[in-house]
């Protein structure tokens, strides 16, 4: 089944209830029944529901008779409830996305073996992180499905943090930077703005302020131009001003990306959204 109308990653509860209308329609303990159920779950650990969606993939695995992707999903929807629900569910989860890789590669469905080899990166060591986000790039490229040709732009994304992380800011440069002219050339307008703070990001890292603070500049611009606003956009202007000496015209941005991001379902960790605060505030912060 194709999910991609009646999913809005921007608004788990609206797909929920996609999800949960299409199950009464379809026949109890089918293939396509469960493949549902699993993005039921999804959506219900997107609202933190973790225990909610436990149940769903419990009850979807009762099924019998289960195709191959139905039992693929169930694989890769019960790893990701357990790498979001807590650390110690965490261990759980890498070993379900290695069986779904496995399972998926062996019944021809790449586009859910790519998935799954992207989130073993995640879930898995620091150390295998570029080594799995490879292996789904090399799949992808290689791949005539399109749900699996799909993925290129993310994991070059993937790969750009995960080199970011590492240090090699210039091996995440170009991957950011390749991540960009895929989402050029697929039309994606709506990841074209996180591709472009990627590559600006990478650009401060390298003590290209000036390029990274136009391109900062740039998004912002668009942003009041929208009536909306970014925080993390916001942190990078100010991150961009501060290294540029200008602490002062770099506060206010600092204070409205504590103010945004503190909200947030997820997010920073407590010491970067510490640091924006006291920036905001003007107190100092250390990088």
């Amino acid at each position: 089944m194709d999910f991609s109308d009646l999913w809005d990653f921007q608004d788990p509860q609206l797909s929920e209830s996609r999800f949960r209308e299409l199950l009464g329609r379809l026949e109890p303990c089918t293939g396509d029944f469960v493949e549902v159920q699993t993005q039921l779950a999804r959506s219900l650990g997107l609202q933190r529901r973790f225990q909610d969606a436990q149940e769903v993939l419990d009850e979807a695995g009762k099924a019998g008779n289960m195709p191959a992707r139905a039992q693929v999903l169930l694989l890769l929807e019960r790893g990701r409830i357990w790498n979001s629900s807590g650390e110690r569910e965490r261990g759980l989860a890498r070993p379900l996305f290695v069986s779904a890789w496995e399972m998926a590669r062996e019944s021809g469905q790449d586009g859910l073996a790519v998935d799954a080899a992207h989130m073993v990166a995640i879930a898995g060591s620091p150390g295998e992180a570029l080594e799995w986000n490879e292996r789904a790039l090399e799949l992808a490229e290689a791949s005539t499905e399109p749900a699996a040709r799909k993925w290129r732009a993310s994991l070059h994304n993937n790969i750009g943090w995960t080199r970011h992380a590492a240090g090699d800011l210039r091996g995440a440069l170009q991957a950011f930077e390749r991540a960009l002219e895929m989402r050029r050339e697929m039309g994606d307008a709506g990841n074209m703005r996180f591709a472009l703070w990627s590559v600006a990001k990478a650009l401060r890292g390298l003590g290209r302020l000036e390029e990274a603070l136009e391109i900062q500049e740039s998004l912002g611009q668009e942003l009041d131009a929208e009536g909306s606003s970014d925080g993390y956009v916001d942190e990078e202007l100010g991150e961009c001003l501060l290294e540029f000496g200008c602490p002062q015209e770099a506060r206010p941005h600092f204070a409205r990306a504590y103010a945004l991001l503190s909200k947030d379902p997820w997010p920073p960790d407590p010491a970067r959204l510490a640091r924006m605060r006291e920036l905001g505030e003007g107190s100092g912060g250390k990088s």
